[in-house]
């Protein structure tokens, strides 16, 4: 989990004597030697930082705080809060950013993170809300923070997630707080983790193991958790308590200018959280922005979205900080759409939308009526198998990048739900803010729970879309006479394509939360249509149309000319060519610049070929061109010159040929809730591909995993690796999951990327039987590692590029033991002087020390040999002591980059 997205606190109280009488009986010190550093950079002044200890009566607070520029200079002042789980570390790159745009910066870990002690309170208003205000004392005593008046500081408070609602609570409690600007956070913390009163299980129980246990919380909110976890329902004291720790218990004292980030791809703190803030600032008379960001706590393009949002956050603290009115704050209202791939990298294309007020999430209704029969359906014992939608904690996986172009992983288990469908679409369809329909619900119990749902479909039904992968969940009260009930749904900003269908589905389960654990039988159909927003205000910006649209017509039409001309023409891709058809790679002067480089290459003029069987080592010193070359292997960046056919065909961007080949690149995130198993079936059911082709059991067997037949699912208490959690497993068990990951499909070329990165001694070995065992089916594995020992054993060839180009490709034997690398021992060291000597005698192309002596590497020509090197040894007076071919990869690979690792 992930809740350590871009950075943000106050007491109540009159201001004046009262209030310093209380900042004294607090008896609040920073303390500490606080060395001070500078950190240069060149976008401005070095930035000073202090470290310092904030002691309270139950905590010690960790703080940095950072300035630059003039010190005699007066300035406002910023606190940045960190998310739930990180530290004040996290927010130091945004923190110096601000200082050398002339602001004081305070930033702390909070209560039981980082260095600070205490128990983590959940923005305890008597515990990290005091510990913001005491923050705020202290920066009134600073002489560069400019004051409003005595012991009142202009400051403001900005953070993400825990941080953002700290800063929420701080514009509440203490009337100092001059602007805030909250990210991705929640108004209700009941309303977030109990929505409609259903336990949102796998993120609370997250919030628990993120914060190190339930010891590490206050007693009252261990015992509050362990309560409703063990009933899977919340009771009214579990969530009076956390209300009372939300903004919105003090929502009528936020009366500050607020920036306000909200995450589309959020199933923890989702985008109606981020309403119901904007209603409140609204109401109170402040200046309010709203910002919809392509991520959130489940990922998306959160990071491509970072740089943007804090400029946004420096301009709305300079214009209500500062004083600078002419400061572009932006649109009252922006939301991030997507639209497409980057074909070079792969990155989601980003466009955004823009209105003149804040829409809300019922703006602009259209119906769209549906269609379907009364159904039945059931709740089953246990709640299981769930269905799937929502993803908590995708953020930092392989798949969090689908999630904000459109494409997910749902599962909806037959027999589970029921589905209403709309007619084909007459025209395109923006959906912005929160459907809604009304349904009669009858059970056989009082409560029932319901998922609510809706789909994008395209033609044919071949794809189904999950907008952010997000559910609503309704609890319905005397359901057993049957109720009438508003579903309103998850807030969304998604384009529906013309022939496309909407799809309500309503569940009895879902993986993220609890359903009553009692068997059920669910009847629901539809009162009237589904009411989709529209936001009829919200525009998407025009794309300014580059320089290139009005040059080229003209070249173009100089370009076909040249064509007509010379005869020539290209085709979309090389015909294949049968007589590599079985041939799983072959590269053929292969070359790549730099971007915006002329003469500088990445890779230059690179040939080698792969056979069926052949575990091939890619080696090379940082800056080779290896990674360069596996992402032109890959598909990923186009060559500039050369070719590479894998079995005839010749690669390019989605290239068919690519749908064999498996790739493992390092750091693959997995779900940590889910079974090794069941992240293997959402990994292959996002591809697209399908089911039957997924080869699981073998994939499994290679890597060592296990059995993965129906029937091993009833041993899961047993131990079976594959059954359990992947929060359980050993970082070695993690790195075959992402080898199994890989080789689903059995991919005929599997790539791997330094797969025994972070491994202990055991692992590696684990994993060096695990692709000895994969090549011996007659598959190909190419390997790219450091790890040089480990190469001399698994592979069975090698290809060494330093500098971009290729040194030398065969057999490891041949490599290692070709007779044309002699190892001389020496009885002393020798000086450099002496190597350069040697490396320039006849029949030597180079000579280089190495641990036990030199390494001289013979060129190959009739004059060279140990029997002639030996003499010409003697004659500079080399103490050699012994020589003789020597027999290490390590050794061979310094020899032919001439020590250059």
């Amino acid at each position: 989990m992930d809740l350590r997205l871009p950075r943000p606190p106050r007491l109540p109280g009159p201001r004046g004597p009262r209030r310093l009488l209380a900042a004294v009986a607090a008896v609040v010190v920073l303390a500490g030697a606080g060395t001070w550093t500078a950190v240069a950079s060149d976008d401005g002044p070095a930035v000073h930082r202090s470290d310092r200890t904030l002691r309270t009566d139950g905590a010690r607070i960790d703080t940095s705080y950072f300035t630059a520029g003039d010190a005699a200079a007066k300035r406002p002042a910023v606190l940045i809060g960190h998310g739930f789980g990180g530290s004040k570390a996290d927010v130091r790159e945004q923190a110096e950013d601000l200082a050398r745009d002339g602001y004081a910066v305070l930033t702390w870990s909070a209560r039981g993170f980082g260095r600070s002690t205490g128990k983590i309170g959940l923005n305890d208003p008597k515990g990290e809300v005091a510990d913001v205000s005491k923050l705020i004392d202290w920066l009134a005593k600073r002489p560069e923070v400019r004051l409003d008046k005595a012991g009142d500081p202009r400051v403001g408070v900005t953070g993400a997630s825990y941080g953002g609602a700290v800063s929420l609570l701080a514009a509440g409690h203490d009337r100092r707080v001059d602007a805030i600007a909250p990210q991705i956070t929640y108004w209700n913390l009941a309303d977030a983790l109990f929505p409609d009163g259903v336990f949102k299980k796998m993120w609370t129980g997250s919030f628990i193991t993120t914060g190190g246990g339930c010891e590490k919380f206050e007693k009252r909110l261990c015992a509050m958790y362990n309560r409703v976890a063990v009933a899977g329902k919340p009771d009214q004291k579990a969530r009076e308590l956390l209300a009372a720790r939300s903004p919105a218990a003090v929502g009528d004292r936020i009366k500050v200018p607020t920036y306000l980030v909200q995450g589309q791809t959020d199933s923890l703190f989702p985008l109606g959280q981020g309403d119901a803030i904007a209603r409140a600032v609204r109401a109170s008379g402040a200046p309010v922005t709203v910002d919809w960001i392509a991520g959130g706590h489940d990922g998306g393009e959160r990071e491509a979205e970072r740089g943007r949002v804090e400029k946004r956050v420096d301009a709305w603290f300079d214009r209500y900080l500062k004083g600078d009115k002419g400061a572009d704050t932006g649109p009252a209202f922006r939301v991030t759409r997507t639209g497409g791939v980057d074909s070079t990298d792969g990155a989601a294309q980003l466009r955004g939308a823009s209105g003149d007020t804040y829409p809300g999430l019922r703006s602009g209704p259209r119906a769209v009526p549906l269609s379907g029969r009364e159904q039945t359906f059931d709740n089953p014992a246990g709640a299981s198998p769930p269905a799937v939608s929502a993803l908590p904690g995708l953020g930092g996986t392989g798949l969090s990048r689908l999630s904000s172009l459109g494409v997910g992983v749902s599962l909806d288990i037959p027999g589970q739900h029921a589905q209403f469908e709309s007619k084909p679409l007459d025209e395109d369809l923006r959906i912005t803010g929160s459907p809604t329909v009304r349904a009669h619900v009858k059970a056989t119990r009082e409560d029932a729970v319901l998922f609510a749902k809706v789909y994008d479909v395209g033609p044919g039904g071949k794809q189904q879309v999950l907008p952010s992968q997000l559910v609503a969940p309704v609890r319905v009260e005397g359901a057993r006479q049957g109720k009438d009930v508003e579903l309103r749904l998850p807030a969304v900003d998604h384009e529906v394509r013309k022939g496309h269908r909407l799809r309500l589905v309503l569940a009895s389960t879902d993986l993220g939360y609890a359903s009553p654990a009692e068997p059920a039988k669910y009847t629901v159909s539809l009162k009237g249509d589904l009411t989709v927003p529209t936001a009829p205000g919200v525009k998407t910006a025009a794309a300014p149309l580059p320089s290139w649209v009005w040059w080229l017509p003209a070249a173009g039409a100089v370009i076909a000319l040249g064509l007509l001309i010379t005869g020539r023409r290209r085709t979309t891709a090389p015909a294949p060519d049968p007589a590599l058809a079985e041939v799983p790679l072959q590269i053929t002067d292969l070359s790549k610049r730099y971007a915006k480089s002329a003469d500088r290459y990445a890779v230059r003029d690179v040939s080698f070929r792969v056979e069926k069987g052949q575990v091939l080592g890619l080696l090379g010193p940082n800056g080779a061109g290896k990674t360069t070359t596996l992402r032109m292997l890959m598909g990923l960046i186009r060559p500039d010159a050369g070719e590479i056919r894998v079995f005839g065909q010749a690669i390019r961007p989605g290239a068919p040929v690519l749908s064999r080949v498996g790739a493992f690149v390092e750091g693959a995130g997995f779900l940590p809730h889910l079974s090794g198993r069941e992240n293997l079936e959402l990994y292959w059911k996002a591809t697209g591909r399908p089911a039957e082709d997924a080869h699981l059991t073998e994939a499994l067997e290679i890597a060592g995993l296990g059995d993965a037949s129906p029937s091993s699912r009833l041993r899961s208490n047993r131990g079976d690796p594959i059954s359990r959690a992947v929060r359980t497993y050993s970082q070695g068990m993690r790195q075959r999951l992402a080898i199994a990951q890989a080789m689903l499909g059995l991919p005929d070329l599997l790539i791997l990327d330094e797969p025994t990165n972070g491994l202990d001694p055991p692992q590696i070995r684990e994993m060096r039987e695990v692709m000895i065992r994969y090549a011996r089916g007659g598959r190909t594995v190419i390997v790219s590692s450091h790890l040089l020992a480990e190469v001399e054993q698994s592979c069975t060839h090698l290809v060494v590029m330093d500098r971009g180009r290729l040194v030398q490709a065969g057999p490891v034997a041949e490599i290692i033991g070709s007779g044309d690398t002699l190892l001389v021992g020496l009885a002393q060291d020798i000086s450099d002087p002496l190597v350069e000597k040697i490396a320039a005698l006849p029949g030597v192309a180079s000579a280089v020390r190495a641990d036990d002596g030199l390494l001289v590497r013979l060129d190959g020509t009739p004059d060279a040999g140990a029997a002639r090197l030996l003499p010409e040894l003697v004659r500079l007076d080399v103490p050699v002591e012994s020589m003789g071919p020597h027999r290490r990869l390590e050794d061979a690979f310094l020899t032919l980059i001439g020590g250059t690792a």
